[in-house]
C-alpha cells in the first residue's frame, strides 16, 4: 500500500497524561477510544490521535495540532466557556476573539493544552 493510500496517524507528547486525557476528552469534545501505559488515543474523525507520554516536554514554538472550523467564533465561544484561555501574539493583529486574518481571508485562532502545545483553529472563508 502506498502511504498516500494509508491512514495517518496524529502524535501529541504529553508529561502529564491524565490532565491531557480529560482536557481532549472533556474540554475539546474528542472521542477516547483506548488508553495504555503509553498513550491515550482518541478518535479525530477518523484519524488516529495518540497522546503520548514523555518523561520529558519542551513544547513547540509552533502549532502541533489544528482543526478546520465552520464557525471560527463560536468555536471560541464554546472553548472559552470551559475555561479555554486563547493565544495573543504581537508581531500581528488579531480581532476581540484573537482570530487572526492572514491573506487571502482565513481566520486562526490558537489556545494551549495542559502541557503548552500549540493547538489551532481555523476557519477557510466562503
Amino acid at each position: 500500500m502506498a502511504l498516500a493510500q494509508a491512514p495517518a496517524i496524529a502524535f501529541v507528547p504529553t508529561t502529564r497524561p491524565d490532565a491531557a486525557r480529560a482536557f481532549y476528552r472533556d474540554v475539546l469534545g474528542l472521542r477516547l477510544t483506548d488508553v495504555d501505559e503509553y498513550a491515550a488515543v482518541f478518535d479525530l474523525k477518523g484519524t488516529m490521535l495518540r497522546l503520548v507520554t514523555v518523561s520529558e516536554l519542551q513544547p513547540a514554538g509552533y502549532t502541533v495540532l489544528g482543526w478546520v472550523v465552520d464557525d471560527i467564533v463560536a468555536e471560541i465561544d464554546l472553548l472559552a466557556h470551559k475555561g479555554v484561555s486563547f493565544e495573543r501574539y504581537g508581531w500581528f493583529e488579531q480581532d476581540e476573539h484573537g482570530v487572526w486574518t492572514a491573506p487571502g481571508g482565513v481566520g486562526i485562532a490558537w489556545f494551549k493544552d495542559p502541557d503548552g502545545n500549540t493547538l489551532s483553529l481555523t476557519q477557510f472563508p466562503g
